[in-house]
């Protein structure tokens, strides 16, 4: 056990509603993100508005990625002495934005002061049969929605003090609705890759004690990016041809990784977390 779920196990005395991107507790979803400078960002890679907007977004994508429907948000922010009311008021607008984009109503939360700018979201979504990381069976074929690998690629351009454009993975994540919507009925599982493809692949093959044949090598530098918000997901073979329809009917790219078999997985990526 890392220490993550160490301290997650230490935290709690009922587990029945751990382990998915959020606590299902019919109907409703409850999901929180962390969202802290110099651990998630830096001042000087985003904008203000950028930073509340990815803020918002990357909580979303939870609720997203369990067939939820966001409601609400609460939003916790601890925010520097020294920001202006015109940086405040660019930072609002983001968060107001992407929380606008999925009809989600703010509702409330708590600010502080503080020496950096940090933030802590919680979603509030209702879902009547969520998508879980549990199901998956032996012969069920894997996949990901998207293209992965940008997010850490523009990761090191920014860490060595490059710039990127703003529509980039790493700077505005896309989230992956509609094709959930459409395919959620033949889908087995699923969640969001927001640590990297090997390490939520671990994630999903332990919760269902199942291990992956590849179709084919891929390498650290894509199955270790992170904060892809892209989809992984398991459903049985007699599907592939109605989901890959559904994939081009919502104009998502999909790409099938592997077949799910006996074993146990084996992730090659650094822990994100501790």
């Amino acid at each position: 056990m890392n220490k993550e779920n160490h301290f997650i196990h230490l935290m709690s005395k009922n587990h029945s509603h751990i382990g998915d991107d959020g606590a299902y507790i019919a109907p409703w979803i409850y999901s929180k993100d962390i969202f802290f400078e110099n651990v998630h960002f830096k001042r000087k890679w985003l904008s203000l508005y950028q930073i509340g907007y990815k803020a918002m977004i990357v909580n979303i994508s939870d609720a997203i990625a369990m067939y939820g429907s966001p409601k609400y948000a609460l939003v916790g922010i601890a925010i520097p002495k020294t920001i202006s009311l015109s940086d405040m008021g660019e930072l609002a607008r983001g968060l107001r934005d992407g929380a606008d984009k999925f009809n989600i109503e703010i509702v409330g939360g708590d600010t502080i002061s503080n020496t950096k700018l940090d933030i802590s979201i919680t979603i509030i979504s209702h879902s009547e049969q969520p998508l879980l990381r549990k199901g998956m069976k032996k012969g069920d074929l894997i996949a990901n929605t998207g293209k992965l690998g940008e997010s850490l690629r523009h990761l090191r351009y920014l860490s060595a003090g490059g710039r990127v454009h703003s529509q980039s993975r790493f700077v505005a994540p896309v989230l992956r609705q509609k094709f959930i919507q459409k395919t959620r009925r033949y889908l087995r599982c699923g969640m969001d890759i927001s640590d990297g493809l090997f390490s939520d692949m671990e994630k999903l093959c332990s919760i269902n004690r199942l291990s992956i044949h590849w179709e084919k090598n891929i390498c650290k530098s894509v199955g270790c990016s992170g904060e892809e918000y892209e989809m992984l997901i398991a459903f049985s073979p007699k599907y592939k041809k109605t989901i890959e329809k559904l994939s081009k009917v919502t104009r998502t790219p999909l790409r099938i990784v592997g077949t799910a078999k006996g074993g146990k997985f084996i992730n090659r990526c650094k822990s994100h977390h501790f």
